[in-house]
């Protein structure tokens, strides 16, 4: 039909469709557009379910639980929670030897070279030494992930869509874990500009989910008889507390790990949940500060090193009463910096992400040794620019003038890292300094030395710096972005330093410059505020940076929002996660969970014949199923259009349409069935159905009683072909929610009774023998249909969920928005007034995507 352009009623003349972008119809179900531009959350993804399953086995087990129990289930939670914040400090112990080791045995003897290749004209030697070296280290660090995919990047992302409620496949396996320790100490000690501290969040993670498990996916020979924490509750509080650890064994920031788990993370919170979190990360600070004070100072209990990047003290030269870290006249100074670093962060996020597009339609659907070839590419490149601006850009400066008074982590004097290549013996230059150093040793120059670096210097190593990292940034090695940002945003607050102090002769503190150049940046591009401010002040052991620090994040947040996401919610963006918000635009709320939901629900009977659970479970995808029976009491009511009964009839109408179509799909997946009686029956009920005509409406068929809605879903009334439209559209009485992986336990446990027996006869499962599989539970498929009798009967009753969350249809959508993510529901069925369900809300629903979407549909409909 034509669209009536020029009259009032035209939106009412088109079709729905003709009036929504591609890419709304594309959110929305109805098209794919594998050709689109932007990248929609992706439905595959399975949401994780914080929410516990109230059914008879959960109550026996809380029914057997006395205050003797519970006391020690507590404690062995507190055991674990200890011992998981050990087990990431020694992580980062370990990370942090081999990372020093290989630095200091390759900076060591290519330094030598130089030395002696300068005076004999061999440089070039030097050159293929340093490129032997790093491209070594980053090949076997790619290898790695060819092992382990997921292990590349940060990690950051991925866990912050896990603790979010997205379950991503793989990613906090042991073997992830193996690869992104290994993989990360390589990556870092060949000279890339990558840091070891957000594979270090990935890395506790994985100890967090895994350690209370006493099992391994990848290695199936660690098993142990744990009963514990065997659910995704649990799993997700140990995660939380993984990833806390992770950063405060990373800057030694306990703290700021706690705030970073509930502020970057966590779409749940408890009070409990707090004070465990917290205890995990000191747990984690202080033994890799016992180990590496004792290894490096060889002081053992004194505790001088609390975290793998520490920015050391920042205090005036002694003796000098003009001096101040910073005044109230530098905090305009701040607030413009932070401005910049805003800007900076968006123009590193918005070409790190034109980049990661262009790997993703390039590179990645080619061989994957061509990601090994494109991380050995990049190491090459890095390589000779780092060599080609030391030999080429540098300058020689006054060694006289820096400072004594600053010491490293490794206990070695700050002027030991000052590197006099290619200049005479009273001077140093000041660009190798930079290039030819670890990048903490590197953080710590600009922070603490007073030398001055040269204006031109220091912009160039910015620019170099900013470049490489945004490239280096999403190539396929374990890969964290703090330390790049940090030492990229050091050199800009020392650049600023510079000109104010020498070009304009003003009395400021170098360092503290440094220092808000390295947050301004960092924020711009992370887009952190309380955790990331607490992190530094942490991290610098000095509470008078507080104010500063939290204007400068605040500042450089705010500009960047203005032009796009942080760098880890853009790359969740790029791989279709389907992320919540903390909370809906105030414009939603004018959409109810009636204009969300998915109305077309496949649902079972509490008593449901085996033949129909296996056509169910193998012609579907869905997770859930509502357990239903039909209201036959109110069929009159509903008919008459009585509001209470059923209060939208067009999603009785939908579902009666997609009736239709399952049971045609279910029909074909019957004739797959090993069993002739399974067959028999869908080939009787195909053989009286009238063939339909071409073109007819598939509702009216259905109205008109060509087709039965379900074959044979309850015992003991089968559909007939002598229904009428009220029996079609007969309510649904909602009674709980049973998920896919205990239906396929049941069956594969052969739980069921036969039709001439009573349900009391049915097998019953414990506790224990329903979370046994967890976390992978079987698949359908996996399941030997010959051993199953298909006109068995299963009673769902004592394992569905009989107390779930419901919404009413006219809920508001912040309300549905607040209480799905603050649960961590993994469904949310939507329920009338007397107990019908007529919808379910997932993830995906309530993705912004989605809801802008549907607001437009809102809008045109109106």
């Amino acid at each position: 039909m034509a669209c009536c352009r020029n009259c009032f009623c035209c939106q009412c003349c088109c079709r729905e469709g003709e009036t929504r972008t591609p890419e709304e119809l594309t959110i929305l179900g109805e098209i794919r557009d594998e050709d689109d531009d932007e990248i929609l959350p992706r439905k595959d993804y399975e949401s994780l379910d914080y929410d516990r399953c109230i059914n008879e086995p959960y109550v026996e087990v809380l029914e057997s639980l006395d205050n003797k129990k519970a006391r020690k289930y507590e404690a062995v939670r507190w055991m674990m929670v200890f011992v998981i914040g050990v087990t990431v400090g020694l992580v980062g112990l370990f990370v942090d030897f081999f990372v020093h080791l290989f630095t200091k045995i390759k900076f060591s003897l290519v330094g030598d070279s130089i030395q002696k290749c300068t005076d004999k004209g061999c440089l070039s030697l030097s050159l293929l030494e340093l490129l032997c070296f790093n491209m070594t280290f980053v090949f076997i660090a790619s290898v790695l992930v060819l092992i382990e995919p997921v292990a590349a990047g940060s990690g950051i992302p991925e866990i912050k869509s896990y603790l979010n409620g997205v379950k991503i496949p793989g990613i906090v396996r042991l073997r992830t874990f193996l690869c992104k320790a290994a993989g990360v100490l390589f990556s870092v000690a060949g000279g890339l500009f990558v840091g070891k501290e957000g594979p270090m969040i990935h890395s506790g993670a994985i100890v967090g989910a895994g350690l209370p498990q006493f099992q391994s996916i990848s290695f199936r020979r660690i098993k142990f008889d744990f009963p514990y924490f065997r659910s995704d509750r649990d799993k997700r509080d140990f995660v939380s507390a993984g990833a806390a650890a992770g950063v405060a064994a990373a800057f030694g920031a306990p703290i700021g790990g706690t705030l970073f788990s509930l502020e970057e993370g966590s779409s749940f919170w408890n009070q409990a949940l707090t004070w465990k979190v917290l205890f995990c990360s000191m747990s984690a600070t202080f033994t890799l500060n016992f180990f590496r004070s004792g290894i490096n100072f060889n002081k053992w209990g004194s505790f001088q090193l609390p975290g793998l990047l520490n920015f050391g003290e920042f205090k005036c030269p002694d003796g000098d009463k003009t001096c101040h870290l910073w005044t109230v006249v530098d905090l305009a100074f701040f607030v413009l910096m932070g401005l910049v670093g805003g800007l900076l962060g968006a123009l590193f996020n918005c070409m790190n992400k034109c980049l990661a597009k262009y790997r993703m339609r390039h590179v990645h659907p080619k061989a994957r040794f061509f990601r090994v070839l494109e991380s050995l590419l990049v190491s090459m490149v890095t390589t000779v620019v780092i060599f080609g601006a030391s030999i080429l850009l540098g300058e020689c400066r006054d060694l006289s003038s820096t400072t004594h008074n600053a010491t490293l982590a490794d206990s070695e004097d700050i002027n030991s890292t000052v590197r006099q290549f290619f200049c005479s013996n009273r001077t140093y230059n000041d660009m190798a300094t930079l290039f030819f150093n670890p990048q903490e040793a590197a953080i710590h120059q600009l922070f603490h030395q007073d030398g001055t670096f040269s204006p031109v210097t220091l912009s160039l190593f910015f620019l170099l710096y900013f470049l490489l990292a945004c490239w280096t940034y999403g190539v396929s090695v374990p890969s964290g972005l703090f330390v790049p940002s940090l030492l990229c945003g050091a050199a800009f607050g020392r650049l600023v330093a510079n000109i104010l102090k020498v070009k304009l002769g003003m009395a400021i503190y170098s360092g503290t410059f440094a220092l808000i150049g390295a947050a301004a940046f960092l924020g711009g591009v992370v887009r952190m505020t309380i955790s990331l401010t607490v992190i530094l002040i942490e991290s610098t052991n000095e509470i008078t940076y507080g104010l500063p620090i939290m204007i400068t994040l605040m500042v450089a947040k705010w500009t960047g929002d203005f032009f796009n996401k942080g760098i880890y919610d853009i790359h969740i963006q790029l791989k279709g996660v389907p992320l919540l918000e903390w909370e809906t635009e105030v414009e939603m709320d004018k959409l109810t969970a009636s204009d969300i939901m998915e109305p077309n629900l496949t649902y079972v009977y509490p008593h449901t014949r085996v033949q129909s659970l296996v056509s169910i479970l193998r012609t579907t995808v869905y997770h859930a199923f509502p357990v239903v029976t039909e209201n036959r009491q109110n069929e009159r009511d509903f008919m008459k259009g009585n509001i209470l009964i059923s209060n939208n009839i067009r999603f009785k109408k939908s579902n009666v349409v997609s009736r239709a179509g399952e049971q045609r799909r279910r029909c074909q997946s019957m004739k797959s069935y090993p069993s002739s009686e399974l067959r028999n029956v869908c080939d009787e009920q195909n053989a009286a159905v009238e063939p339909a005509e071409e073109g007819e409406d598939l509702l009216q068929q259905m109205l008109e009683r060509r087709h039965a809605p379900y074959p044979n879903l309850y015992p003991d009334q089968s559909p007939s072909e002598e229904w009428t439209m009220e029996e079609r559209f007969r309510p649904l009485t909602f009674h709980g929610l049973i998920l896919r992986s205990q239906l396929v336990n049941l069956l594969i446990r052969g739980v069921c009774y036969s039709e001439t027996q009573s349900n009391a006869t049915q097998p019953r499962l414990s506790y224990a023998e329903m979370t046994e599989d967890y976390p992978r539970y079987p698949d359908i498929h996996e399941v030997d249909l010959t051993l199953l009798n298909p006109l068995m009967i299963v009673d769902v009753t004592p394992y569905m969920n009989t107390s779930p969350y419901t919404v009413s249809p006219n809920t508001r959508i912040s309300q549905v928005f607040n209480l799905f993510r603050t649960m961590g529901l993994r469904h949310l069925p939507v329920v009338n007034a007397v107990g019908e369900i007529v919808g379910i809300i997932t993830r995906h629903n309530l993705t912004h995507e989605f809801l802008v979407a549907k607001l437009r549909q809102h809008y045109i409909t109106i």
